[in-house]
């Protein structure tokens, strides 16, 4: 029994010994971090910013890979299969949790990934194009009762998806909503007239909003925003209760090794915990949230439970 004991200790120090090695070596090849949506949306803006940044500290080219369709899953699922050794990397935000409620999906939401980082998250801003001459979230309504099922509203599956989704169900009118394969072509197609408004993630969109190429309604916290203080809430314009961010975290293959899973946390908090990267955050229209692994671990269940809630409350079609 003794020399048994004896045995599983030499091997549980000779494991730490060699995954200590490996995460010190590690990386010694270059690193894909696959970005499951088209480029110019705010997982793609970040993933950009921080492979520049990794690529100098680690030492190793870091390849941005995007890899859109079916709301995020196809990418998603190319992670979950990679071999777990830190050379491929995820780009996850909110959808992660909201398509198990909507997909059958082909890896376990709870089981398939091991969270690195949760980075932060960005606002959301109704907003209208040059088509469609309303001012306020009640002129939208007006127009939208006065038309029903003829305003358009640019949507792009997955965390736009339940945002729009839960706008509709909350506002009580019939809109049309088009779905698209990425947060950018959709705002670009407000923005060129070919749809009516839609829900502008703050980071792509505070550019075209500053210029007047888009025009903000109303945002979707609960609270008002310091970069837009002139724009209302959803709830204070009398879509009650209406709250949606959006987060952004790095992401592995479950089985990861934790000393490498440890390092790459510790430099992607390092470099958004700066002031020069603070200041840019702010300046884009997010906000940074650092969480750990283990924190993640116990916030990925509670945030399926709540698009769960959503997609019930919404009607949306579930999952079988």
């Amino acid at each position: 029994m003794l020399s048994r004991l004896i045995v599983a200790l030499i091997a549980s120090v000779v494991t730490l010994s060699s995954a200590t090695v490996l995460a010190q070596a590690y990386p010694t090849k270059p690193i894909r971090l696959i970005v499951p949506f088209s480029p110019g949306g705010t997982n793609d803006i970040l993933a950009r910013m921080l492979a520049t940044h990794l690529g100098e500290t680690l030492g190793q080219t870091m390849i941005v890979d995007n890899r859109p369709g079916f709301q995020g899953v196809i990418g998603t699922d190319l992670v979950a299969k990679a071999a777990p050794d830190g050379y491929t990397l995820l780009m996850a935000s909110s959808a992660y949790t909201m398509n198990p409620v909507l997909i059958k999906l082909p890896y376990d939401t709870l089981k398939a990934l091991e969270f690195v980082a949760k980075i932060g998250a960005s606002y959301l801003i109704l907003s209208v194009g040059p088509l469609l001459p309303v001012n306020s979230v009640n002129e939208l309504l007006d127009a939208a009762k006065r038309r029903p099922g003829e305003i358009v509203l640019s949507s792009s599956g997955g965390f736009m998806h339940f945002a729009t989704a839960l706008f509709v169900s909350l506002s009580k009118q019939k809109f049309n909503i088009v779905l698209y394969k990425g947060g950018f072509p959709a705002m670009m197609d407000v923005i060129g007239g070919q749809t009516h408004a839609h829900f502008a993630v703050s980071v792509p969109a505070l550019p075209h909003l500053r210029s007047g190429r888009l025009k903000g309604l109303a945002v979707g916290n609960l609270k008002r925003v310091d970069m837009l203080p002139d724009l209302p809430t959803l709830d204070e314009s009398g879509i009650k209760g209406y709250d949606a961010a959006n987060w952004y975290a790095i992401a592995a293959p479950a089985g990861t090794p934790r000393p490498i899973v440890t390092k790459l946390h510790n430099e992607i908090a390092r470099y958004f915990n700066s002031p020069e990267m603070r200041k840019t955050m702010t300046d884009m229209g997010a906000v940074i949230d650092i969480k750990t692994p283990d924190q993640m671990r116990q916030i990925i269940p509670g945030e399926i439970k709540k698009w769960t809630q959503v997609a019930i409350e919404a009607g949306m079609p579930r999952v079988k």
